[in-house]
């Protein structure tokens, strides 16, 4: 480790507020950090922040991972799982699947709306986006557009007040008998009052949303929206910055889809320190709590969905892997590179091959593989091995690997 840097990771008090002093400096384009990380160093805090780097939380489980990541994304693909899975599973093993979907949809513990993407949120985070509830009700409409918008709010409204919680379907239908975005009247009316916060999914039935009215569902402390949108930002962006441990001012932004003047408009205020890291073009910021103790700890094997949080910004992933990740379920399957779902490989706190897993029966597929070098061979069919357990497989086939030299070392390895 660089002098600099040990200086960094056995920072003392006087040394964070100092840091925090600087942070409170409007962010120009340029802070001036005194701090400096090397690009390993940096790689590393990331990965202690998104709880891929020491022991794992197991006793709080995926509602832990749920906290400390502030947003897990959603998604409607399942090949090996749905995303929402693979989540807590990248970090904590083989978690059982019946308590994840406990942590999400108990009732209690979370709820969906807008971060990243659509994304299962802490409950706690409620308050923190009244600014795009408040934004979404000034905008005035869906990209869906309804006839009678009053009329269809106010069913809705009447049937779950009468009710209680109820799917789309259970109000009424959610499709006009169209392809999947031809939502019917209802559909339209239940999510315009999701997006606007009258109404809230804090539970899933086979995969559908069940709606239920924010007043009853929301606890009664949480339940307001008197926060300000800078105060709203403000939480966001320090609550990125500790679930990433040090990012950019984009990072910042892209983990809850900021804007970058919004970004700059409250940085001052997260206690965020100012740090240079080496190979990045950008200045940065880091979590102070994160640059109190050297990060340390086994390193987790595992397979990542596409929609992790740790990789779900490219320019980012490029930025702390060196490693170049694209989502190809949407590319015309003669265009694809990589396969249909591809799961990125994470050993040894870096990303090492991928594979575009299925499966058959009960057997793990592995459609497609490539690994960086004989060295990730082993931690590649490791890696297959405990997700094939995980989902019920007892086999792991092996059906293409992009290098045919390391194929037959891959089907020993699983051997």
């Amino acid at each position: 480790m660089s002098v600099a840097a040990s200086r960094v990771i056995g920072m003392t008090t006087a040394a964070t507020a100092k840091g925090r002093t600087a942070a409170k400096e409007r962010w120009t384009g340029s802070p001036a950090a005194e701090l400096r990380l090397s690009a390993d160093e940096a790689r590393r805090l990331a990965l202690r922040a998104q709880g891929l780097l020491g022991a794992p939380e197991r006793r709080a489980g995926a509602h832990g991972v749920l906290r400390r990541l502030g947003a897990v994304q959603l998604d409607t693909i399942s090949v090996l799982a749905r995303s929402h899975e693979l989540v807590p599973y990248a970090r904590l093993g083989a978690v059982g699947r019946d308590a994840v979907e406990s942590a999400y949809w108990s009732g209690d513990h979370a709820f969906e709306y807008w971060s990243h993407a659509a994304c299962i949120l802490p409950v706690e985070e409620w308050p923190h986006f009244a600014f795009r509830r408040r934004a979404m009700r000034a905008r005035g409409h869906r990209w869906h557009v309804m006839q009678d918008s009053e009329r269809s709010c106010a069913a809705v409204r009447d049937r779950l007040k009468a009710d209680g919680p109820l799917t789309a379907t259970e109000l009424g239908g959610a499709k006009n008998g169209g392809e999947w975005y031809d939502w019917s009247e209802t559909k339209i009316a239940v999510e315009w009052l999701l997006d606007t916060g009258e109404v809230v999914c804090t539970r899933r039935r086979g995969w559908k949303r069940v709606y239920d009215l924010a007043e009853r569902a929301v606890p009664d402390a949480l339940l307001h929206d008197d926060i300000d949108d800078t105060e709203c930002v403000r939480r966001l962006v320090t609550q990125a910055g500790a679930a990433m441990g040090v990012a950019t001012r984009a990072d910042l932004a892209d983990y809850h889809r900021l804007k970058g003047d919004q970004v700059d408009a409250v940085i001052a205020g997260t206690g965020l320190v100012p740090v240079e890291v080496e190979g990045w073009s950008k200045p940065a910021w880091a979590d102070p709590a994160a640059l109190a103790t050297e990060p340390r700890g086994r390193h987790r094997t595992t397979l990542l969905s596409p929609f992790d949080s740790l990789i779900w910004d490219r320019p980012r992933t490029e930025r702390l892997f060196g490693f170049t990740h694209r989502l190809e379920a949407y590319v015309p399957k003669a265009q694809r590179v990589h396969g249909y779902f591809v799961m990125p490989l994470l050993t040894g706190g870096r990303l090492a091959g991928r594979v575009d897993p299925a499966r058959d029966g009960r057997t793990l597929v592995a459609r497609q593989v490539s690994v960086a070098d004989p060295k990730s061979v082993e931690p590649m069919a490791r890696a297959l091995r405990e997700a094939a357990g995980w989902v019920g497989c007892d086999a792991v086939r092996i059906e293409r690997c992009d290098d045919p030299r390391l194929a037959s070392a891959l089907v020993s390895a699983l051997g």
